[in-house]
């Protein structure tokens, strides 16, 4: 009776917890979430790890190696200068997932910081969302490959021209959640007792938009990587030799016929890795949205 006793105080805080906590439930019980979790914990863990798992050098060149297919000397193959694919990919990664993760903190700082300024105060709403229809009458890759034109080629460049690109969207639909959540009446309240706007917008208003917030972000970490690649396959992103995984598919284009790996190779990992940030925003948008909240309690 006493060990009963001793342990029924555990299992209650356990069922507690998870009570407390019903999106982390949801979230664990969403099938696409999950799957897309894993895969972007394997790339992200290859991007971080990348100089432990192989101690090839992605630029180190070895003619006498060239083209060759994937054996187990060489698991992904070599590209047409004997460079090994499996160490140019791991590398790659980095950079996909480092220019990813910059733009996404760029749109966080930047696209909230426009979004809740237009949102909540009215005096500006008309003339920064102007800024922003503007930016965003240019489709996407145009807009990116014009700004990386004017600034020259380079990782950096690459970052800024996505983050100027997604910015915009990322404003309007903080914007859009902001003015909703403005006129809640615990806000009203906050504003007749005096709180300081920015209090409010601290307090209040932003912790109120993160849901959409998050999962836009999950989006654009997609969109960056996708982008990126690009950039890099017309030259305009980080230039050769930097292993980028747009760059690899650009030089195999040529050798697609007798070497498919050099180009198949890299676009596969392109591929999982957006379906992985795809896969995460489906499952936070359909369990943190609740008019596709999905009944899994």
């Amino acid at each position: 009776m006493t060990a009963v006793d001793a342990s029924y105080p555990v299992a209650a805080q356990k069922r507690s917890f998870f009570q407390r906590n019903p999106i982390l439930r949801r979230l664990l019980k969403h099938k696409a979430f999950m799957v897309g979790a894993i895969l972007f914990v394997v790339v992200a863990f290859v991007a971080i790890f990348a100089a432990v798992l192989t101690d090839a050098d992605p630029n180190r060149m070895a003619v006498r190696f060239r083209f060759r297919p994937p054996s187990a000397d060489f698991w992904f193959g070599t590209d047409n200068l004997g460079r090994s694919i499996l160490a140019r990919i791991f590398y790659g990664a980095q950079l996909s997932l480092g220019i990813g993760l910059a733009v996404v903190i760029m749109n966080a700082v930047f696209g909230v910081a426009l979004g809740a300024a237009s949102g909540y105060f009215k005096r500006l709403d008309n003339m920064l969302m102007r800024v922003t229809d503007a930016l965003m009458a240019f489709p996407p890759v145009l807009l990116a490959m014009g700004i990386a034109a004017a600034l020259g080629p380079s990782s950096m460049t690459a970052a800024i021209a996505l983050a100027a690109v997604y910015i915009p969207r990322t404003a309007r639909i903080v914007r859009a959640s902001v003015l909703v959540v403005r006129e809640m009446e615990y806000v009203q309240a906050a504003l007749a007792m005096g709180a300081s706007n920015w209090r409010i917008l601290r307090k209040h208003v932003l912790p109120n938009c993160m849901a959409p917030l998050i999962v836009q972000l999950t989006f654009v970490f997609a969109y960056a990587v996708v982008t990126e690649a690009t950039l890099s396959f017309l030259g305009l992103g980080s230039p050769p030799p930097t292993p980028t995984w747009g760059n690899m598919i650009a030089e195999g284009r040529q050798y697609i016929r007798d070497a498919n790996w050099i180009t198949l190779i890299p676009g596969l990992a392109l591929a999982v890795t957006v379906l992985s940030l795809n896969l995460l925003g489906d499952g936070l948008r359909d369990v943190l949205d609740p008019r596709l909240k999905i009944s899994q309690d």
